[in-house]
Formats: C-alpha cells, sequence, structure tokens
C-alpha cells in the first residue's frame, strides 16, 4: 500500500479541486425592438439554455465541493457501536442517515420490513486428538491495549455463520482447501471420505456459504471456516498493520438466496404470503449443517493435529505454518451450534431529488448501512460517500440547478444476511423500476485501501471512463483518477468487471429485473474483512488517513449521476456490449469443441446486435450533431424514443422463467457462478448446463447445452429489436 499523501497544512484538509469554469451572464434587460416572428418563436423556446447554467458548470462545481472533514465525521458517528441489522444501534445509524438527508430539504422516508434474520444463541467448539488433552476454543476475538471500542466491542455479535443450523456434531476433521467443488473432488480421488466428518476449510476463493453448501453436499456433518495467515495475515496485525490479528475472525452469512427467506420471489410487504420459518430453513439455498468461522490461530492449532496424507503444494499455508494434512483425524472437533431464527424489522431510507424534465425517469443511487461490527470500511465508508454526495448536490440546488430526470439516494438495510433490504423494495416496486429506471449506480464499501475498481453492465463503460478523466486521483494531485485505474491493473489497460456476482445491491436491480449498473470503490479487498477490528481506527490508520479517497469516491458517483440525470440523450453505449457479448461467445465456443453442440445461433444474435448497436450510434451522432448547430431544434419525441430504446434494451436480458434451477436471477447474459455467489458468469445458464454435461456426458445433458445456447441468443434477437426501434 503506497504512502498516504501529504497534508497540505491547511486546517481543514481539503482534497485539491478542478475550479468551476464561470456562469453565463445573467438575464440582460429585455429591449423593445421588433423581432422577426420566427427568430421571437425560437428564442422563447430556447430562453431557458440562454439564462440557466449548463450542465458542465453543475459538474464542474459538484467536483469543487467535497469535505474530507464531512466525511470523516459522518463516519465517526457512523460506526461508534457495532450496528447489527435489525438491532437497535442499526436503528439508530438509520436515525443518523434520515437526520443528514432530511437536513438537505430532500424528501426522506423511513421503508421497513419485517424479514427473517438469524442471530447465535450458543456455540462451543473443542479439539481432541489420541495424546492430546481437549483444547476448548474460547471463539473471541481479543481487543488490544489502547482500543478506544474495547468497552463497545462487547456490543458486537458473537463469531458465527447466519443461518447455519443448529446442532451438535462430534467427528474427525478433514481439510478441504478453499472448499471448492474441485476440492472436494480432490479428496474424493485421493480416498479421503468426508462423510459425517467435520470439514475444515479456508476463507478466501469462494462464498462461504458455498463453502458450507459444498461440505454438506460432499456429506459431511458440519463445516469450520478459518482465515489462514497465508491469505489474511501477511504483514503486521491491526493495530500496528492493516492485516488480521491472530484471534480474527470472518463472520458471515451463508444464505445462498437473495432476500427475505420467507418471501421467495416476491416482497415481504405487509400482511403478503410467508412460508414457514422451519420451510424457509429447508430449502437448497441454506447450509443445512451446523458450522462456524474461528480464527486463523484455532484454524492452524486444528490443523496441527490433522493426520493423513500431505496435502499439495498449493493446499499448504505461508512460511511458519505447519505441514498441511488431509485426513480424516486423529483430530477430532466437537462443534454446537444453537442459532434463532426469527423475524425482525429492518428499515431502507429512501430520499428523492425530483426532477424538473423527466422527473418520471430515475436514478437510482444505493449504499446499505447495515454491519457485521463497527463497519468502517463495509459498509459506511460507501454511507459516507451517499451522504457527502448528497450534501453536494443540496449546495447545486441552492444555485438553481434542478436534474432533469429524478435522482433517488438508497440506504439499505439487511444487505449482510442476502441483499436483503434492496431485494425486498425491488420486489414490492417491480412494475415501476422497470418501467421508469435508468440506472442503478452501486457503492458498497467505497474505500478498501489504494487503487480504484469498478464493475459495470458494459453500455456504462464509456461513461466511467470519462467521468474518471474529470476526478482528481486522491493519492497524487498530478493525476486523474482514471491513470490511477489505469495503473490498478498490471496489463496499463483499463479493466472494467461485470458485476454478474452476488456480493452487492445491485444484484435485484441487474440480475433480476436487467436494470444498467455500475459498482465503484478505492481499493478492493481488506485483511480485517468482516471481523471485529474493521473500526475508525483502521481506517483512519491505514484505508484512508485523510479521507480524500472517501471525497475521490462520492465525487465519482455523483459525476456519474449527473451525466445520467442532466444530459438529454443517455450516454449509453451499446457498441461496448456487442464486444463483450463477443467475448463471452468465444469462451463458450471454445467448451463446445468436440461436442454434438452449435454455438450459431448464439453467432447469428450477436451479429445483428452488433448492427442495431451501430444504428444506434448514428443516431446519437446525428441529434448531438443537430444539438450542436441548432441547440433548441431536437425533436423531443425523437430524443425520447431514443432515450426508451437506450434504457429499455437491458430489460430485453432477462427471460420470465429465469435461469434454470435458479428462477430468481432473470437475466441470461451475467448472473453468479453456479458454485460462487461472489464470481460474475458470463452466460450463465450455459455455463452452469455444459457443467451438467461434462460431468453426465449423456446425449440428453449435451441437449440442455443446446437449449441454453437458444435460450440467450432470443434474448440477444429480443434486445437488437429494443435498440433498433423496430417490429419484425
Amino acid at each position: 500500500m503506497p504512502p498516504p499523501p501529504e497534508d497540505d497544512g491547511s486546517s481543514s484538509a481539503r482534497t485539491p479541486l478542478i475550479p468551476p469554469t464561470p456562469p453565463p451572464p445573467g438575464r440582460a434587460v429585455a429591449r423593445l425592438h421588433p423581432l422577426p416572428l420566427l427568430v421571437a418563436a425560437a428564442f422563447a423556446a430556447s430562453y431557458h439554455l440562454l439564462v440557466a447554467p449548463a450542465p458542465s458548470y453543475y459538474r464542474s462545481l459538484f467536483l469543487s465541493l467535497g469535505s474530507n472533514d464531512t466525511a470523516a465525521a459522518h463516519l465517526h458517528a457512523l460506526t461508534l457501536r457495532p450496528h447489527l441489522a435489525g438491532t437497535e444501534a442499526n436503528a439508530r445509524a438509520a436515525e443518523h442517515v434520515v437526520s443528514a438527508l432530511s437536513s438537505l430539504s430532500f424528501p426522506t422516508r423511513v421503508v421497513p420490513y419485517s424479514v427473517l434474520l438469524a442471530y447465535p444463541v450458543h456455540r462451543s467448539l473443542s479439539l481432541s486428538a489420541p495424546g492430546h488433552a481437549t483444547t476448548p476454543f474460547a471463539l473471541v476475538q481479543d481487543t488490544y491495549p489502547g482500543d478506544p471500542y474495547a468497552a463497545v466491542s462487547a456490543e458486537a455479535v458473537p463469531t458465527f455463520l447466519a443461518y447455519a443450523a443448529s446442532g451438535s456434531v462430534a467427528a474427525e476433521a478433514v481439510y478441504a482447501n478453499y472448499g471448492r467443488p474441485e476440492d472436494f473432488a480432490y479428496l474424493a480421488a485421493r480416498g479421503v471420505d468426508v462423510t459425517g466428518k467435520v470439514v475444515l476449510a479456508r476463507y478466501g476463493k469462494v462464498y462461504r456459504g458455498d463453502i458450507v453448501i459444498n461440505a454438506r453436499k460432499a456429506g459431511a456433518a458440519a463445516a469450520v471456516i478459518y482465515t489462514d495467515a497465508k491469505d489474511y495475515a501477511a504483514g503486521e496485525a491491526f493495530p500496528d498493520g492493516p492485516w488480521m490479528p491472530p484471534t480474527g475472525v470472518q463472520v458471515g452469512s451463508t444464505f445462498k438466496g437473495v432476500g427475505d427467506p420467507t418471501t421467495p420471489m416476491w416482497a415481504s410487504s405487509e400482511g403478503c404470503e410467508r412460508v414457514s420459518i422451519p420451510e424457509a430453513m429447508a430449502t437448497d439455498d441454506m447450509p443445512g449443517i451446523p458450522a462456524l468461522p474461528v480464527s486463523g490461530r484455532d484454524g492452524e492449532a486444528i490443523l496441527q493435529l490433522i493426520g493423513g496424507d500431505v496435502a499439495p503444494k498449493d493446499w499448504q499455508g505461508g512460511d511458519g505454518s505447519p505441514v498441511y494434512r488431509l485426513g480424516p483425524g486423529p483430530a477430532v472437533l466437537n462443534l454446537t451450534y444453537i442459532g434463532n431464527e426469527t423475524m425482525a424489522t429492518i428499515q431502507n431510507v429512501i430520499s428523492v431529488i425530483e426532477g424538473k424534465e423527466e422527473p418520471e425517469r430515475y436514478i437510482i443511487l444505493g449504499n446499505h448501512r447495515d454491519a457485521w461490527t463497527f463497519g468502517a470500511v463495509d459498509p459506511n465508508s460507501g454511507t459516507v460517500a451517499l451522504l457527502e454526495l448528497a450534501q453536494r448536490f443540496s449546495e447545486l440546488q441552492k444555485k438553481g440547478w434542478r436534474p432533469r430526470r429524478t435522482i433517488i439516494l438508497c440506504n439499505w438495510d439487511a444487505e449482510e444476511y442476502g441483499l436483503v433490504g434492496s431485494t425486498e423494495w425491488v420486489e414490492e416496486n417491480r412494475a415501476m423500476l422497470t418501467s421508469r429506471t435508468v440506472a442503478y449506480l452501486n457503492v458498497d464499501s467505497a474505500v478498501y485501501g489504494a487503487g480504484f475498481y469498478a464493475s459495470a453492465t458494459p453500455q456504462l463503460d464509456e461513461l466511467l471512463k470519462e467521468a474518471s478523466k474529470q476526478v482528481q486521483n486522491p493519492d497524487n494531485e498530478t493525476q486523474s483518477l482514471y491513470d490511477l485505474w489505469m495503473a490498478s491493473d498490471s496489463s496499463s489497460m483499463i479493466k472494467i468487471g461485470r458485476i454478474g456476482g452476488g456480493g452487492s445491491d445491485y444484484s435485484a436491480f441487474v440480475q433480476h429485473i436487467g436494470i444498467p449498473s455500475i459498482d465503484i470503490s478505492m481499493g478492493s479487498e481488506y485483511a480485517v474483512y468482516h471481523s471485529l477490528y474493521d473500526d475508525f481506527v483502521w481506517m483512519e490508520k491505514f484505508g484512508d488517513p485523510l479521507f480524500r479517497r472517501h471525497v475521490a469516491v462520492a465525487s465519482m458517483w455523483g459525476l456519474v449521476a449527473l451525466r445520467l440525470s442532466d444530459e438529454e440523450i443517455l450516454p449509453f453505449n451499446y457498441s461496448t456490449y456487442a464486444v463483450e457479448l463477443e467475448k463471452g461467445a468465444i469462451d463458450i465456443n471454445k467448451r463446445l469443441l468436440g461436442v454434438p453442440v452449435s454455438s450459431s445461433p448464439l453467432q447469428k444474435s450477436i451479429a445483428e446486435f452488433k448492427r442495431a448497436a451501430l444504428q444506434m450510434d448514428s443516431e446519437m451522432k446525428a441529434l448531438q450533431t443537430r444539438k450542436v448547430w441548432n441547440p433548441w431544434r431536437n425533436n423531443p419525441l425523437k430524443v425520447r424514443d431514443l432515450n426508451e430504446r437506450l434504457m429499455m434494451t437491458e430489460r430485453a436480458f432477462t427471460d420470465r422463467e429465469g435461469l434454470s434451477g435458479r428462477p430468481w436471477y432473470k437475466h441470461l447474459i451475467y448472473a453468479p457462478s453456479l458454485h460462487d455467489d461472489y464470481g460474475a458468469q458470463v452466460y450463465p445458464g450455459v455455463d452452469d448446463a455444459i457443467q451438467m454435461a461434462e460431468r453426465t456426458n449423456t446425449s440428453e445433458s449435451w441437449r440442455s447445452v443446446q437449449h441454453e445456447i437458444y435460450r440467450i441468443a432470443r434474448v440477444i434477437n429480443q434486445a437488437s429489436l429494443v435498440l433498433s426501434g423496430g417490429l419484425t
């Protein structure tokens, strides 16, 4: 991690900013000269263009208003106490957000939902082996001398895995590396029987819920997940360094579904239909076996007593670690977990800045508020960025700005349990959001550290690049965020991820109803993730000492929102989308070599989409050229039609039946990987079918692959029709 930028010595360390361009002259005194009727009419029609500042003025002004001090103050207030979803402390955090937004005169409301959450009642874990005394594990994250949060740390939820099954298991331990399907396949190939055993796996490659579910599918009776020093403690431990302390534990959810488990596929609204709690806990999306997370120190103690064959080199730990063996035994783990799955009230906070010309078109910005512990990085660095940009929008309003389209600011609850707050809101408002939303802009954890990272649906790629060139690199005053972004990838190229993974609140918007979306952050990973040590001290010492990175994320986030809300023609580029569709098809073709499946339908549909994208590019350029020469002469109906097509094309990539076996996921181009909820998969239905066919190698399974190729070809053809604006 590079050293933080030097303070400029001022009492209020503000990020150096691009100065705003001066506004155009104010209204001139009218002179009573006769004008030709045509000129008079044109002047009247374009009067607002002559007296109102251009959108570029407001964007420059927005960039000049960032405050490091405000960002730091908000983060300090939000992270005073642990604030898990469904608790009084999180309700207090919601009050802070409501107060901050209401003070800006934005209409703000709380939208509550009753949902199924999980809390630990009892946990115990002990280790025994022949010739060794039984070792009980404390399952406690230690505070440190001088910890300013030592007293309130007792309010943090005990270390647990939400929605793990209640039960007790005493059985031999088996080491399963990262708990992926290929890891369990390797154990089976080596003759290591997992049935009835307690699996020990380490965090790092896949979603923790997938680790436990993979263990259950392999026959394990229980699972333990630990933070290996190789991945989480590669340097000085907090508070002396940014790495995980020896007793640090990553807690989290193991639910593989989305939203409230008692209302699958529909909203958890008042008086709604629900499945029972036992029914919800019995689904395949739940882990189904007892499981606990433990520290790196406890994980290493278990590994020292596991015997059997030596694990492969890439299964081993770092320097100084014991030799990792596969087992089973002779180490025996005695694990008990008792959970309380209960209905609890969560609170989304919604604030609206109504648009002037197109109030029925929505630009939605979202971040979640709930945290497993203090949440300085995850998620409240993002909450701070949301409040920071809201403050700037308020200042723009005082200068006369009104967005062309409505901006909605959302602060979600219970994201950590399974994207619950955002999913319930999207499900409840699905028809309105599907017909009116231009884009969803997500920031989960705004600041992890250095570097800039972004993911998006591809039509927003160019907008992200253009915006990043206008925002200053918070760590180098001579560079833009674009320069930093270029340097963040070893290939010296801009790398934009795809938001097909299930890791944050964009999921319901993109994968369920097909809304163009982005997700941005400074940095991408940090070692104290979901632990007691994700607090204000960690952020102040290691994440963002001068809070300039928070300001930069707010600048980038807000600038993209302003472009989308204020530009007459939506700044979308579907030619980029066509390129991404082609890349995905190339990967599919490689996997289909030598099998009785044709990708021809997919290739034809992509070629048609490319033609539609080129046509749209030509139409946009024609309108923009006309606007330059005659700013008041664009046909508003033509502009409206073009924007509708740009906005609705993403919807066409969805299918009402959803993915086979995963019907909530409607988007056939991007969704989470079947075996890693965090991983984004292109053409997920085809990928799922190919994996099944490779395992079974039956003619029926390969016909399923062909069917999935036809399905994605059909939605791409639909997208082409929407984008071109024509009928067959």
